[in-house]
């Protein structure tokens, strides 16, 4: 696997490389993001992954300096999953002045996950476009996991008529349901023994709409009691339209049931499309 750095040698390295399938990361990976590159291989000659922690998408009570860096083991982790060429910036590489110019997604950044990061989304649309322009693939693979912000980059991508493909990757989860995360190693044992309990609320939500039960407020409030009942602190339950993420019109059939909420310390997101 080629390492690089400067913008440069990178756009060196992917000339005449074929069709180049993207996945950028912020590092600290796991079986979910190993997913995404074999899932990539299957749309490309040339697999390219990022590691680049965001300063722009961390909010204010969010630690930037803490995020876990784990560069020699997410080297390791890439090269056994056969990605080809990783692009490792440092700040001064992809800010060499303040980012000035920023995307400003439309109203759904300040909703559901947005309402909680502030800024998250502008951040997230910004680096994603900015690595585009520098990368230049044909395909780009973001995980289903985080449903916003692949709703978000899709929308990005169509309406300022980018030439990339995107493709979302299916979630993995452990055993039990539970949607794999770099948070998940924060949870005590008595916790990640609960922690399934988001997957299976979902399911059977979905399992409500496919029944025909469209009171989609009732099926939030029955699993938000529930999830209150036993410990947890909710951000957000909520039914939505998988194109854009706003609430259902009559008739529309592709629904998608998110959520976000806290066990103990940990907030953990999951989703599940209908």
């Amino acid at each position: 696997m080629q390492i690089h750095s400067a913008i440069p040698d990178l756009r060196a390295a992917l000339k005449n490389k074929g069709r180049v399938v993207f996945v950028p990361t912020m590092g600290n990976l796991h079986a979910g993001h190993i997913s995404l590159m074999q899932q990539a291989r299957a749309h490309g000659e040339t697999v390219v992954s990022s590691i680049f922690v965001n300063r722009l998408q961390f909010g204010p009570n969010e630690d930037f300096d803490k995020y876990p860096r784990t560069f020699e083991a997410d080297c390791a982790k890439l090269t056994a999953a056969g990605v080809d060429v990783l692009f490792a910036p440092t700040e001064v590489d992809l800010y060499p002045e303040p980012q000035q110019y920023q995307v400003e997604p439309p109203e759904i950044q300040h909703q559901l996950d947005g309402e909680f990061r502030p800024g998250h989304f502008r951040g997230v649309a910004t680096v994603v476009l900015k690595l585009f322009n520098i990368v230049q693939p044909q395909a780009a693979v973001f995980g289903k996991k985080d449903y916003q912000q692949l709703m978000v980059l899709r929308n990005m991508t169509r309406q300022l008529a980018l030439p990339i493909e995107i493709i979302g990757g299916e979630t993995v989860r452990a055993d039990d349901g539970l949607a794999l995360s770099s948070r998940n190693g924060y949870l005590s044992p008595t916790e990640r023994t609960e922690a399934p309990r988001l997957y299976r609320l979902l399911s059977r939500i979905r399992q409500e709409i496919r029944d025909g039960n469209r009171n989609f407020s009732e099926l939030e409030r029955q699993a938000l009691v529930e999830l209150s009942d036993h410990g947890w602190r909710t951000d957000y339950i909520a039914v939505r339209q998988q194109s854009d993420l706003q609430l259902p019109q009559p008739g529309v059939q592709a629904l998608v049931a998110l959520a976000a909420s806290r066990l103990g310390a940990t907030r953990l997101i999951d989703n599940i499309e209908v």
